[in-house]
This record gives structure tokens, sequence and C-alpha cells, in this order.
């Protein structure tokens, strides 16, 4: 039993840090309680650098990196502990599983949040290069921030093109910095006087940065340092677009299989297949509601159904009430029941919805019959299981919470 409770805890923990679901209470605690403490502790560690915030405030900032040394310490050790329960890492031994966890880069990140404060401990007493690479718990954030993970995956994604852009930009440098030196070097021998010395001009302008502390005073020169600015312009925008391009595709891809899923799960497009239900995803429309804003209103005529993207709503039903959250859906029977709403729904935070309209899916139907056969199909069987309230569009089973399995 003993060992049972360990497990279970366990499991818990790892639920708690890596694996909870928007929906997990905890879950959204700890990453919150977490996020806050990383940019409290990095805002400590700015201000601390200031002489006067340091003589005034020094007390404060060292119990706030006591506390945040503790607590990632405690973090750490538990992701390590629980790493077991990954599902991944599940069917390997116990220590060869946290082996493989710890070397994860998210880890190491982790691991240097904490080092330089017990480094500092067993260091000499000013030891500020130690304390500096605190900043680094900045990163930490990167475990949760969805924007900051896909824009990894991006970069990742195209790191061979990058590498690319990378060569190409170290080559031009090189050929503008001897041109340089040949056209320039004997006017400013002290700036241009050898190739590495030029190569620190060559490097400013093809950033376009431009100091202006080294420039050229020849006719060819200048003309050299123009057309060196041009091909700056042209090596940004390179690798800009190179990411720019991974990274919204990045968010589509991860946006179509989020979507893919929570309509998938509608029984009514159960017995769909992938390619069919992508065809229905393209006659999504987006809807962004603020917290307390009114979707619909009881004996309002129902013309859509929806999906949560993000968010959730409140569906007041006469005698009770129903909160739907991310990944779940209502009002199916709206698309083929010319009836009215039975309850009023409304955002209790800001939320992101999918609609799928009754006039595009009847559409859908009528330029696909395979489609409209398998709908048809499973609408007789859902009356036959669920028949629809007369008057309304939202069946008994609609009112059931229907959580991501």
């Amino acid at each position: 039993m003993a060992g049972s409770g360990a497990r279970a805890f366990r499991k818990r923990c790892h639920e708690a840090l890596d694996g909870g679901s928007p929906q997990d209470g905890a879950s959204r605690i700890v990453h919150r309680g977490i996020v806050a403490l990383i940019l409290v502790s990095v805002m400590a560690v700015i201000l601390e650098s200031v002489p006067s915030m340091a003589a005034r405030f020094g007390p404060l900032f060292q119990g706030i990196e006591f506390v945040a040394a503790l607590v990632f310490t405690v973090e750490y050790v538990a992701r390590l502990w629980a790493a077991v329960e990954h599902p991944l890492l599940r069917p390997l031994p116990a220590w060869r599983a946290r082996l493989n966890y710890a070397v994860q880069p998210v880890l190491l990140v982790d691991l240097l949040a904490v080092l330089p404060f017990y480094l500092a401990l067993v260091g000499p007493a000013d030891f500020q290069v130690l304390l500096i690479f605190r900043l680094i718990r900045f990163f930490k954030l990167g475990r949760y921030s969805p924007g900051m993970r896909s824009l990894l995956e991006a970069i990742r994604a195209e790191r061979r093109a990058l590498l690319a852009c990378l060569v190409i930009l170290g080559g031009l440098m090189i050929v503008t910095a001897a041109l340089m030196h040949v056209v320039e070097g004997t006017a400013q021998p002290h700036k241009f006087g050898s190739i590495p010395d030029a190569m620190y001009w060559s490097i400013i302008t093809l950033t376009t940065v431009g100091y202006g502390d080294v420039h050229p005073v020849t006719n060819g020169g200048k003309v050299l340092a123009g057309f060196t600015a041009v091909l700056g312009l042209v090596m940004l925008s390179l690798p800009v677009g190179i990411i720019a391009t991974s990274f919204a595709e990045v968010i589509h891809r991860r946006d179509f299989v989020v979507t893919w899923n929570m309509v998938a799960r509608v029984p009514l497009f159960a017995t769909l297949n992938a390619g069919e239900i992508a065809t229905i995803m393209r006659f999504l429309r987006s809807r962004v509601l603020e917290g307390g804003e009114v979707l619909v209103r009881r004996d309002e005529p129902s013309v859509a159904m929806f999906f949560i993207a993000s968010g959730a709503v409140e569906i007041e039903m006469p005698g009770h009430r129903l909160r739907m959250e991310t990944g779940q859906f209502f009002g199916e029977a709206a698309l083929f029941s010319e009836a009215h709403r039975t309850g009023t729904v409304r955002a209790l935070e800001a939320t992101h919805l999918l609609a799928l309209d009754r006039d595009d899916f009847r559409m859908l139907m009528e330029q696909d019959a395979e489609i409209a056969r398998s709908i048809n199909k499973a609408i007789r069987s859902q009356r036959m299981l669920n028949p629809v309230e007369p008057g309304g569009d939202i069946a008994r089973a609609e009112l059931h919470e229907k959580k991501p399995p």
C-alpha cells in the first residue's frame, strides 16, 4: 500500500509539473506560480545591479534569491524524481529514465538556474559573474510559453537554412573586408590597414548597425560601402523570412491538430475520415469573446455549433448551469434543427470559439455526397439514442461534460 501511494503521488507530481491538462487546477496553480517567481527573481537580479537599489533593498533581494533558489531546487528534484512517469521514459529503468531526462535542454536550463546560487555559497563572497547567470532563469519561461516553444521548433526545423545564411554572411564579410582593405588601406591604415581591421567595419555595415566610428573617405570606398549596405539588407531579410515562414507553419500545424481533434470528437462526425474532417474544418469561423460577453441567449434562433479553442463558457439552463472549457463543444443539433436555443451561453473569461454555420454545413452536405451520407447516418443514430428536446437545439447528451479523451 505504501509503495502504491508513493507511485500515485509521484504520478500526480509529474502531472502537475509536466503532464497537466489546461483543466487541471493544480497544474495551473503550479505553472502560474513558477512563472511569477521566475519574473520576480529575474527582475530582482536586474534591479540589484543598480548600486542605489542594492544598498536600499539588499535584504529584500537576498530574500527573493533564497526563496527562488529553494523553489527551483525543489522543482528540479521533483521533476527528476517523477521523470519515470513520463510516457516515453516509463519503459526504461528508473536510473536510466532520470539520466535521459536530466540531459534534456529544458532540465539543463533548470539546473543552470539554481547552480550559481550554490556555487556562490562555496565560492568568493563577491562572485558577480556567477550571480549574473541567474538571468538564465528567464529561459525557464520557454517551458510554459507555447509561443516560445513554437519559435524554438521553427528555428530547429530551419537550422540548416539558417546555418547556410550564416556561412554566406561570413563569406560576404571576408570579401567586403578584403576589398575595403585594398581601397581604403592606404588612406586609413589605422582603420583598414589589414583585413581583420576591415572585418569590424564589414560586419557592422552588413548588419546595418553603422556605428559611424569607422567609415570610408575615398570615393571608391564610399561606393563599396553603399554596395555592402545593400547586401546587408538582403542578408538580414533571408533569415527573418525563413524563421517567419517556419513559425507560421508550426502554428498552423499545431492549430490544425488541435482543431482536428475537437471536430473528430463530435458524435455527428465520428464516422468521417481524416480528409472529410479536414474539409469541414475549412468552414470553421473564428469568434472571440471577452469575459462576461454573451454568445447566444435563450430562445434565440440556433444557426451554428461552436468549438471552444481556448477559454471557458457557461450555459445557463432553467434550474442549472453548465461550464464548458477548452476542447469541448456545444450546439451541434443546430446544424440540422431550425429551432431555438434552450440556454444562454456566456463567456467566463477571454474565449476563442470556432463556429460552424448551419448554412455552410448544409452547402457542404450538398456538395459532398459521401459526407452527407455519413452525417445523415450519424444523425439518425443520435436521434434514436438522444432525441432533441422539442423547441431546443441542446440535447440532454450535449449537456454532459465532454472532456477531451
